[in-house]
């Protein structure tokens, strides 16, 4: 019994320590803590990325740090820049789960699909969605055949980027938000490869690096009935 308490106590000092981390990196990045449920969240979402990825390449950034720095603080930033009228959203090539896990940690109003073509990783994202009781879908598959639009469809570092900009532009609903992560280099060649329907806002920065942010697009021309704009 002593030794389970032992292991019990272990446990939740390292979520403690993880999670003064996780608020000490959000409040150099000027961003509001999250609550001691989401805190919880995390924990159990960084215990299970550093699990899976010592038998599979889940996200190079294999630290701790690494993973609080770069994938969560990133994440919890665009899950607060999504507009407040989003109710669905799609994470387009979700791989371990960024942006869309912790987007779904943290606007639990949102219905999030996370779309992934790769069996282990749609299998990783399955076991994320169970353990931590979220309410998101997973969907195991290439996103174009997904058969449905959503309010958002995000993307941050999926492998061909231009092109999923271009199909992904098409499973945004009308009057919908194309959420994009990128760089000031990468960002002509996506807004060009999401084409002229959408009008582009303020950029947020995503804190966790300095080149890269957060460009949101609104879905502006779509053809009305009867093939006018109204």
């Amino acid at each position: 019994m002593k030794e389970a308490a032992d292991i019990s106590v272990q446990g939740a000092s390292a979520t403690d320590a993880m999670s003064d981390r996780l608020q000490a990196l959000l409040e150099a990045a000027n961003q509001p803590p999250v609550t001691t449920a989401q805190h919880a969240l995390f924990a159990s979402y960084l215990h299970l990325i550093l699990r899976w990825n010592a038998r599979m390449n889940l996200t190079a950034i294999r630290s701790e740090e690494g993973i609080l720095s770069r994938h969560f603080v990133e994440s919890i930033v665009c899950a607060r820049a999504i507009p407040n009228n989003v109710k669905s959203l799609l994470d387009f090539g979700s791989g371990a789960g960024f942006p869309g896990v912790p987007i779904a940690i943290c606007r639990p109003e949102i219905a999030v699909t996370l779309a992934e073509s790769q069996g282990k990783k749609a299998a990783f994202l399955q076991e994320v969605a169970r353990s931590l009781g979220l309410s998101a879908a997973v969907y195991h598959g290439r996103a174009e055949g997904i058969g449905s639009q959503f309010d958002c469809v995000v993307l941050r570092a999926v492998d061909s980027m231009e092109a999923a900009v271009a199909t992904a532009a098409g499973l945004v609903s009308r009057k919908g938000v194309l959420a994009l992560m990128t760089t000031e280099g990468g960002f002509p060649g996506l807004r060009a490869a999401a084409g002229p329907g959408f009008t582009w806002g303020e950029r947020v920065g995503t804190a966790g690096s300095e080149s890269l942010f957060l460009a949101l697009g609104r879905q502006s021309n779509f053809p009305a009935r009867g093939g006018h704009e109204r």
